[in-house]
C-alpha cells in the first residue's frame, strides 16, 4: 500500500536539477520539473511518484502536490523499498530507536519530520498517547497507513491528529482534530529534566508541548538557585516551574493567554513549588513595560517568544521586535544578570539574534558576555542538506553594568 490504488506515477526533472536531490536534500521544487515531459497538471495532490533524472534514472519514490511550491518530497532512494506501510514503519522503528537511546522515559518527539526521513509527519509521544500532525498532502493521502504504523512501532492506547497547523494551507489541505485511535485525554502527564507537567492535547498550542527546548531548560537550572526569575512567554511553566523547582526563589511568569498561566499554576501546585509562582496575564512588551516603571529588577529573565519571523519579507520588522525585547528585558535585569534569549525562527540566523542582544546592551551602557549557546534538543535533529531543520538557538548570556 502506498496511500492510493495508482502505480507511481513517472516525475521527471529538468537537466541537472536532481543536483540537490543527489546532495541529501528531500524537496522536489515546481520549476525544477520536466513539464514538458511530465505536466504537474497531470497529478492529484498527494499522488505518489518515482522521481526520475532528465536521464530516465530513478532518483528514488515520494509523493507530489502540483499545488504547492515545494511540489515533491522524496522518502525513498532505494528502488527496492519505496514508500509504503512497511517503509513507514521501518523509518518510525530507526526514529525510536534514537529516542530511546537517549531517554529513560517515553516523553518526546518521535518523529521530526525531515529529519527522520519522514517529510510532512510530526509525532509527539506523552507515554502511551501520541500526538501527530500530517503536514503535506503526501502524508495526509496516507494517514490510514500512518496510524497502522504508529500502532505497530509504539501500540500506544491512544492517538490525536492536530491537523491544524497554518503550513496545511499551503499545500492545499484543510484544518481539523480529531483522534485516530482510542480515547484521548484532554490532559496528559509528562516529565522533563524530572519536573512533571500537565499538557493539553485538544486546547493547547500546537501538539501540546515543545519539548525542542528541553536541553536548554536544563542549562538554566544550574543559574537559578536563590535567584528572582521572570519568564515572558511562559506558556506552561516549562521555563518557570523548572526553575522553581531548581531552587529559584520567586519566579514570576507572564503570558498572553490566561488559560495557559492556569495550567501553569496546577503544573506548579504537581510539582510543590505553587507558592514562590506568581503569574501575570497579558502582552510581554506592556508586561515588561510596567514592571520597569515599577522599578522591578529580576536576577534571571527568560524569552522564549513565538516566531517573530514567519517569511524572509518579514525580516527588517523581526530582527527589530527581537532588539526591542531583549533591550526592555535588560532595563529590568539586575546589574549583574544573566539573560536568556531564544528564538524559534528559522530565518533568523543565530548571529543576528547574538547582534540584536549586543545592540541592546550597548543602548543601555551594558556590557554582556556569553556565557552558553543552545540549541534544539537531540529528539529534533537537524538535516544537515536542509537549513531549514535547524531553526532553535538560544543565547545565555550575562548583562553587567557598563
Amino acid at each position: 500500500m502506498n496511500g492510493t490504488d495508482l502505480p507511481f506515477a513517472p516525475l521527471k526533472l529538468k537537466r541537472d536539477e536532481e543536483r540537490r536531490l543527489r546532495a541529501g536534500h528531500l524537496w522536489v521544487y515546481s520549476n525544477e520539473v520536466d513539464t514538458a515531459a511530465t505536466p504537474l497538471s497531470g497529478f492529484e495532490p498527494g499522488q505518489p511518484v518515482e522521481i526520475l533524472a532528465h536521464n530516465g534514472r530513478v532518483l528514488g519514490t515520494g509523493y507530489v502536490n502540483p499545488r504547492s511550491l515545494i511540489c515533491a518530497r522524496l522518502l525513498s532512494r532505494d528502488p527496492q523499498h519505496p514508500v509504503s506501510r512497511s517503509l513507514l514503519v521501518h523509518r518510525l522503528k530507526v526514529a525510536l530507536a534514537l529516542r530511546e537511546s537517549i531517554y529513560d522515559k517515553p516523553y518526546y518527539r518521535l518523529a521530526f519530520g525531515d529529519s527522520d526521513f519522514l517529510p510532512g509527519l510530526i509525532v509527539d509521544r506523552y507515554g502511551d498517547v501520541l500526538v501527530a500532525q500530517l503536514t503535506t498532502a503526501g502524508m495526509e493521502r496516507m494517514k490510514a497507513e500512518v496510524v497502522a504504523a504508529l500502532e505497530k512501532v509504539v501500540k500506544p492506547r491512544a492517538i490525536l491528529l492536530r491537523n491544524d497547523s497554518p503550513i496545511r494551507a499551503m499545500e492545499g489541505l484543510e484544518n481539523y482534530v480529531e483522534p485516530a485511535l482510542g480515547a484521548v485525554p484532554e490532559a496528559v502527564e509528562l516529565e522533563e529534566n524530572g519536573v512533571r507537567f500537565l499538557a493539553p492535547l485538544l486546547s493547547g498550542q500546537k501538539t501540546g508541548w515543545f519539548y525542542d527546548h528541553r536541553e536548554n531548560r536544563a542549562r538554566l537550572m544550574r543559574y537559578v538557585r536563590g535567584r528572582r526569575v521572570l519568564n515572558l512567554f511562559s506558556y506552561l511553566g516549562g521555563w518557570g516551574v523548572q526553575a522553581v523547582v531548581a531552587g529559584a526563589s520567586e519566579v514570576v511568569c507572564v503570558d498572553a493567554s490566561a488559560g495557559a498561566l492556569e495550567r501553569l499554576v496546577e503544573n506548579a501546585a504537581l510539582n510543590g513549588v505553587a507558592e514562590r509562582v506568581t503569574v501575570r496575564a497579558g502582552d510581554a512588551f506592556d508586561v515588561l513595560r510596567s514592571l520597569r516603571e515599577a522599578r522591578e529588577k529580576f536576577d534571571v529573565v527568560v524569552l522564549d517568544p513565538p516566531a517573530f519571523i514567519k517569511r524572509k519579507k518579514d525580516m527588517a520588522q523581526g530582527v527589530q521586535a527581537y532588539r526591542r525585547l531583549n533591550q526592555m528585558a535588560m532595563q529590568v535585569l539586575a546589574p549583574d544578570g544573566l539573560l536568556v534569549s531564544a528564538s524559534s525562527s528559522f530565518h533568523l540566523p543565530r548571529e543576528t539574534l547574538l547582534q540584536a542582544m549586543l545592540q541592546a546592551s550597548r543602548h543601555l551602557e551594558r556590557g554582556m558576555q556569553v556565557l552558553e549557546q543552545g540549541h534544539q534538543a537531540p529528539d529534533h535533529p537537524v538535516h544537515p542538506a536542509i537549513p531549514e531543520t535547524a531553526y532553535l538557538k538560544a543565547f545565555f548570556a550575562r548583562v553587567l553594568p557598563a
